[in-house]
């Protein structure tokens, strides 16, 4: 009894003390802010977020006045959209890397990336990739050669079909060029034509930059060219994916570059761009070119064959006095057809091994091309799985 009155006591005591004591701990602690600004209060989580990618190499001369018009242009889809700029200064030799910092300080969202030197446009655009976030991404040209406004119908595009990748295509019907050199305009478009014949596909611009793609498939896929010809790599292995690739009408305009003067045509001569076309739409479809060149060998040795025959057949009367019994008549005939014409059954027969030796490789490389398929398919699925985990 004694010991319960006594807890009582001293509970009455404490009380004061243990109320005064959380009063004071409550005054030291700082009040929240209602009115602070939070990460949601910047970035509408209901907007999609679009990564813009610009590749570039010795733009001092263009990149600051470019940004700006860029960001005049994205400021007018902000209720659509919310932004990230990424600049990959691709081992620039001038005031690139300065200025992009410069930028990247003072512009929202605009973050720059370097590299020691130059990689080439494969290694940049994977740069890109590897360090956007949003649900999309745009890959633009600094130069602006492509209008900042097929953002805005790229991203339409995406959206509205669902598209794995959307290519701007300056060749397609629709599509427009304007002021480009002819001899590049020649050698990009022969280069285009003989991908979309060799592919099948019916896309027009394979090597064309400025696209929209889905940010995670982007992200997921395996790539391993360093130069430009990562565009045609993309689109490949889109196709080995199955993945939807579709194109929009986009108006190429080098009017600006013609001002400054900047030409910038490729380093690469006319001959080498043809071999390196035919080399892109080799990998697309090997075995077709295979069949191509064995059919026609093929068809040549027939025909030269047919021709010895028909000489053969008119040589055969004029040897019943010769021989007796057919083969002995046609063996005679067929000599004298060799003795007439030799080259011919040089050149007929090693046509004719030359073309099955090539339907043989077409039969080959269409195995090959499906175990690729396969494997990069399964490849491309655990690498998924694994970065989800």
């Amino acid at each position: 009894m004694y010991t319960s009155l006594f807890f009582i006591i001293l509970n009455n005591l404490l009380v004061p003390f243990t109320n005064s004591l959380d009063s004071h701990i409550q005054a030291l602690i700082p009040k929240q802010n209602t009115n602070m600004p939070t990460i949601s209060d910047k970035i509408d989580l209901k907007k999609p977020l679009v990564s813009i990618i610009l590749p570039a190499y010795n733009e001092e001369a263009i990149l600051e006045k470019n940004v700006s018009l860029l960001y005049d242009y994205l400021n007018t889809l902000d209720n659509s959209y919310n932004w990230e700029v990424l600049i990959i200064n691709d081992g620039s030799t001038d005031n690139t890397m300065t200025i992009a910092n410069s930028l990247a300080k003072s512009k929202d969202n605009l973050r720059a990336y370097h590299h020691i030197v130059n990689r080439n446009l494969g290694t940049a655009l994977r740069t890109g990739f590897k360090h956007s976030k949003g649900k999309y991404v745009i890959v633009l040209d600094i130069d602006l050669s492509y209008s900042p406004d097929h953002i805005g119908k790229l991203l339409s595009e995406i959206m509205t079909t669902e598209a794995d990748v959307v290519i701007a295509s300056p060749y397609m019907k629709g599509g427009k060029n304007t002021a480009v050199p002819r001899l590049r305009l020649l050698l990009s478009k022969t280069v285009n034509y003989m991908m979309r014949v060799a592919s099948r596909l019916k896309i027009y611009t394979f090597t064309g930059m400025v696209r929209a793609y889905n940010g995670d498939f982007i992200r997921s896929l395996n790539t391993k060219s360093s130069t430009f010809d990562i565009n045609t790599e993309i689109i490949l292995k889109a196709y080995i994916l199955r993945a939807r690739v579709i194109e929009i009408p986009a108006h190429l305009d080098w009017s600006e570059q013609q001002k400054l003067g900047k030409t910038r045509t490729s380093s690469l001569r006319i001959v080498m761009g043809i071999f390196n076309g035919l080399a892109n739409s080799f990998i697309f479809r090997p075995y077709m070119f295979f069949w191509v060149l064995g059919s026609i060998t093929f068809v040549l040795s027939l025909y030269i064959i047919i021709w010895i025959f028909i000489n053969t057949y008119g040589v055969y009367p004029m040897t019943a006095e010769l021989a007796h019994g057919f083969e002995d008549r046609f063996s005679y005939a067929v000599s004298e057809v060799f003795r007439q014409r030799p080259y011919s059954f040089i050149v007929g027969g090693t046509t004719m091994i030359i073309s099955i030796q090539l339907l043989g490789l077409g039969f080959i490389s269409l195995q090959k091309k499906r175990y690729f398929d396969e494997l990069f398919h399964l490849n491309s699925a655990i690498l998924k799985e694994t970065k989800k985990s």
